[in-house]
């Protein structure tokens, strides 16, 4: 299985960018998938992560400014991100939980994406 991750980077200050991340491969089912970064000397972070039923979670200081979504058909999970600040600066990462056979129980296994960079200037 590979996470093939696209749309990273430079912006200004409020500018948008959309990252998209296409998952490919032997997969039988995928049940989350989504984006962490990670800032230079930071540890990295969740940014936002969709359930396969719909559920989603955002970093608080990405809420109202990021929307993620994914395509089941396509096996894709995008990023959507707007308003764009200084601190939003990070390599990103997306990230997925794969089953690649079925089974009882099926058992998934998280795979990473090669992170693409994301550049806000001020």
């Amino acid at each position: 299985v590979q996470l093939q991750a696209s749309g990273g980077g430079s912006v200004q200050n409020g500018g948008s960018l959309r990252l998209s991340c296409a998952a490919s491969g032997s997969i039988f089912s995928i049940n989350a998938m989504g984006w962490y970064r990670q800032a230079a000397g930071k540890p990295r972070e969740l940014v936002a992560r969709i359930i396969s039923g719909g559920s989603i979670d955002y970093l608080d200081s990405v809420k109202g400014r990021f929307t993620i979504s994914r395509d089941n058909a396509k096996n894709m999970v995008y990023l959507q991100m707007n308003s764009l600040k200084p601190e939003d600066t990070a390599v990103y990462y997306c990230n997925a939980d794969v089953a690649r056979a079925p089974g009882m129980p099926v058992k998934f296994y998280t795979y990473w994406g090669q992170g693409t960079q994301v550049t806000v200037s001020s």
